[in-house]
């Protein structure tokens, strides 16, 4: 029921970001997306530095820093490897071709930034585990009220593109949820703890991509397999 909810807030607050797009100025529309990249930067920066930071009476102490440095790397050479960003972006393509209008040119990274943005991190991973497990959708309710206003400021900026990331979403979080149980036996605090870091790490980055800075764009779609790199750490360390 988690996952459904948060299906349908994405694909409501979507649409009414379409509606509103046709009356926003493109100047308008690049503020937004560039006020919504330091949103985004913070909210990553927030969560990463909430897994990393612990206070011991009065002093602090970050750990988790060498689990970042090798999760990231490791992941960014896997899925360079494994070539996600270019399988994203055919797929991206393929549903552009499929679904768009001619002259749509914000489709493709529409696509790709909403997906990334709503399937990673701690509440998608938790939250379906929570649903699985305990029959909780509580935290899944909650992220889909954050989504819904995120699709709504993503959708008005580039398009139809971002309401197709409800596709990644509905099998992510849904095959999560399913196989709870499954995964519950081996699952433990330093795992969840190292997804929250990582994914964290990447919502940053994609703050940085939103701000369309000259000369940087981070591929972070190929970085995804970071996420399970940080789950074997967590195994073996």
């Amino acid at each position: 029921m988690g996952t459904l909810v948060n299906a349908l807030a994405v694909l409501g607050g979507g649409a009414l970001g379409l509606v509103l797009k046709k009356g926003l100025r493109e100047g308008l529309q690049k503020t937004i997306m560039q006020a919504l990249g330091v949103c985004v930067l913070f909210i990553g920066l927030s969560g990463t530095l909430e897994g990393m930071l612990s206070i011991k009476g009065q002093e602090a102490t970050f750990s988790g820093s060498m689990m970042a440095v090798i999760s990231l790397v490791v992941g960014a050479l896997l899925g360079n490897v494994l070539r996600i960003e270019e399988g994203l972006e055919k797929i991206s393509e393929a549903l552009k071709n499929r679904f768009a209008k001619s002259g749509d040119t914000g489709f493709s990274e529409g696509f790709l930034t909403a997906s990334v943005t709503i399937c990673i991190g701690a509440m998608a991973v938790v939250g379906a585990i929570n649903d699985g497990i305990n029959q909780d959708p509580t935290m899944l309710y909650t992220k889909a009220i954050l989504d819904g206003v995120l699709l709504l400021i993503l959708a008005s900026t580039f398009g139809v593109g971002t309401l197709f990331s409800v596709i990644p979403l509905v099998i992510i979080q849904g095959s999560i949820t399913c196989l709870a149980k499954v995964i519950e036996p081996v699952l433990t605090a330093g795992m969840l703890t190292n997804i929250a870091i990582v994914g964290n790490m990447l919502i940053f980055c994609i703050g940085i991509n939103l701000l369309e800075i000259p000369g940087l764009k981070l591929k972070i779609a190929g970085m995804l397999p970071a996420i399970v790199v940080a789950i074997l750490y967590a195994m073996f360390f």
